[in-house]
């Protein structure tokens, strides 16, 4: 699969970078850091990809938003490091987000943690993979005793009704693509983040999270789509099923 040599490759820039020998800033707008790895990688992307599909449109978080985009069928949806502050950190759950969508769905998506040789895949239709072995989501069925990875706001009652917050065990990892990726895996039970998303942290962990089972959604259960004018979910749900349903219906985050 092209994106699976594209994240090879992009490792091999981000891994002697890591752990804050690379140099960093603040974006504008405080938008949050950015490194010379995230950069070197996405411009070693940018040629790399698009010499291989030259009519694909592109949107990454670190390259300027090019209009163009909207008006292909097929679009690069790229987050060269995605958990930049861990990546700086010396934390090893950054990954790279790789994602091809077509009409506004995700058609082939990668995941890969460096660090560890984490390497999550799926194409539409075809399933999910860790490292070439088939993933699945877990079994659980309702929100009470499950284990959830979400930010701290995800158990603030204002986000659930009648201000009850169900009684999940919260988890958290930095990286909205490795929390999906870990859903698909069936190593935790759901993952929720009710905050608007980008599109680059989100899109290669929904078609991995949806090729192993999970029903992935915005935080009002409609489906996610991708490639948008405005490149921002409102938030993600994903889970199996029956779980992906209780969640719904007792969150009140619409």
């Amino acid at each position: 699969m092209l994106l699976v040599e594209a994240a090879r490759r992009a490792s091999k820039i981000a891994l002697p970078l890591a752990g804050g020998a690379a140099k960093s800033w603040e974006k504008r707008g405080n938008e949050g850091p950015v490194t010379e790895a995230d950069l070197a990688i996405n411009q070693m992307l940018l040629a790399f990809l698009r010499s291989e599909r030259p009519d694909y449109g592109w949107l990454s978080e670190e390259s300027e938003d090019d209009p163009s985009r909207l008006e292909k069928h097929s679009c690069f949806v790229i987050d060269p490091i995605d958990g930049t502050r861990s990546f700086m950190n010396g934390d090893n759950t950054w990954a790279h987000s790789f994602a091809v969508t077509k009409d506004g769905l995700p058609y082939a998506a990668v995941v890969y943690l460096p660090a560890f040789d984490y390497l999550y895949a799926a194409q539409l239709g075809k399933g999910a993979f860790l490292n070439h072995k088939p993933i699945s989501v877990s079994t659980q069925r309702a929100l009470d005793n499950a284990n959830v990875l979400a930010a701290r706001p995800a158990q603030q009652a204002q986000f659930w009704r009648n201000a009850t917050v169900p009684g999940f065990t919260r988890h958290h990892r930095p990286s909205l693509a490795y929390r999906l990726a870990l859903v698909a895996e069936g190593r935790f039970d759901a993952m929720i983040t009710f905050r608007n998303s980008w599109e680059w942290d989100i899109c290669a962990g929904a078609l991995i999270a949806a090729e192993a089972g999970a029903i992935v959604s915005d935080r009002t259960g409609r489906k996610l789509s991708f490639n948008q004018k405005r490149p921002l979910t409102k938030g993600a749900i994903a889970a199996a099923p029956l779980l992906h349903n209780d969640i719904i219906k007792r969150s009140d985050a619409h």
